[in-house]
């Protein structure tokens, strides 16, 4: 191929419609477990997470409800992957090898909100969310019917394969996608940009910003014990029982069950089976949705 303007700009088109391709492929399970919010800024802040709405009867004057100040804010971060294409593959029309690397890089950059949102999920034991807390712990401030501050747990504890029991039916999910920019082909391939003069490579690209953050802990638990019907009970019975400020319900509905593939035949026995264990009827059968996520392997 003759390296000239048209034929760069007809190879660039080619290499980003296999990018688009890529993206085409990839299989987004995020949506079930996050909130997408778009971002204007470098960052935004969430202290409101510290506040449920909810209506009272009006006698008198409102109520204004103060929303407690949480310092928690999500940052956006910068992302990258670029391939570069050497000058002579394309002078001697050896340009084939390059078609799955852009395809494999639109898939993977697709799936790259996924990895990251359902990391967090996972690391949501160890890591702390708007109110200081890990987001799944056993001692989460909530006030009761007196303004007293009570300990709540969402979190089964444990130590093997995590599993995740989650109402999927609110606005705001368990995870917040924060979206500044979405992820764009970008390409270096003018015959005069330096990387073409100084090493003869083309470069191509994509770049994005967002970051991710926790939402409501009360709207999830998580549990690393071991997937049965009394860890299930349990991690069922602390969702229906949440409770905001005040001892007002939060008439939380369990209805995914998240787990990786090492849990999927105990999650499928759990939701699926006719019976239990003991061969009585499995009281469990159906009461909620399974997501099985590679990216919790």
């Amino acid at each position: 191929m003759k390296i000239n303007p048209g034929n760069l700009q007809t190879l660039g088109t080619g290499f980003s419609a296999l990018f688009a391709g890529g993206q085409g492929q990839a299989v987004s399970q995020r949506a079930l477990v996050s909130t997408t919010v778009p971002s204007s800024t470098a960052q935004n802040e969430y202290g409101w997470l510290g506040k449920f709405p909810g209506m009272r009867e009006w006698i008198g004057d409102r109520v204004i409800n103060q929303l407690k100040a949480y310092d928690y804010a999500i940052k956006n971060k910068d992302w990258e992957d670029t391939i570069e294409v050497d000058r002579n593959d394309i002078e001697d029309d050896n340009i084939g090898i390059y078609g799955p690397l852009f395809t494999e890089m639109g898939r993977a950059t697709e799936a790259h909100p996924d990895e990251l949102v359902f990391a967090l999920l996972k690391a949501g034991f160890t890591t702390k969310c708007y109110d200081g807390q890990f987001f799944f712990d056993t001692d989460h401030p909530v006030l009761d019917e007196d303004g007293v501050a009570q300990s709540v747990s969402n979190t089964g504890g444990g130590s093997g394969a995590p599993w995740f029991l989650i109402d999927d039916s609110r606005a705001l999910k368990p995870v917040i996608f924060q979206e500044r920019k979405k992820a764009q082909f970008v390409a270096m391939d003018n015959l005069t940009d330096e990387n073409v003069f100084r090493r003869k490579k083309f470069q191509y690209g994509v770049d994005a910003r967002y970051n991710v953050g926790f939402g409501f802990w009360q709207y999830a638990y998580g549990s690393k014990q071991t997937l049965d019907a009394t860890a299930f009970k349990a991690a069922f019975a602390a969702l229906e029982g949440m409770k905001g400020d005040h001892g007002r319900p939060l008439g939380v509905k369990p209805s995914l069950l998240v787990t990786g593939p090492s849990n999927r035949s105990a999650a499928q026995k759990l939701l699926n089976s006719e019976l239990a264990s003991g061969g009585e009827t499995n009281e469990w059968k159906g009461t909620a949705k399974l997501e099985v996520v590679p990216w919790l392997a």
